[in-house]
């Protein structure tokens, strides 16, 4: 007598379908994670350009920094990167500045993201 040992196509099918349902349901949850995340970065990353232009503005007597080197090149520097122009954590920044104020827009790239945020003079944010 001979006895096999393995496992019938029954059992793996079995098997195989319940992988198959328990990733049905952690792809989406994770998915939506990753887009809060980059969400929480964007709002961070505008709270940071603002906090370097208010920054800059106090030790300047009122005036807002014109160009972003203005806020790299500092000694020492107000920012250490520059995301304007750059896509970061699936967000598109976009930097107005001027002497009398700044208008920092984040803008989702595809599905990346939610909102378009938007941080004005005086540390406004808007979604």
């Amino acid at each position: 007598m001979s006895t096999r040992k393995g496992f019938t196509l029954v059992e793996i099918m079995i098997v195989v379908a319940i992988i198959a349902l328990l990733a049905a349901i952690a792809i989406p949850n994770l998915l939506r994670a990753k887009i809060s995340a980059n969400d929480a970065v964007a709002k961070g990353t505008l709270r940071t350009l603002s906090t370097a232009s208010e920054t800059y503005a106090t030790t300047n007597n009122g005036n807002y920094p014109a160009t972003i080197a203005a806020l790299t090149n500092a000694t020492p520097p107000y920012l250490n990167s520059e995301p304007c122009g750059d896509t970061v954590s699936g967000y598109t920044y976009a930097c107005t500045m001027a002497a009398t104020g700044y208008t920092y827009t984040a803008t989702p790239s595809g599905t990346s993201g939610t909102t378009t945020y938007t941080m004005t003079t005086g540390g406004v944010l808007t979604p």
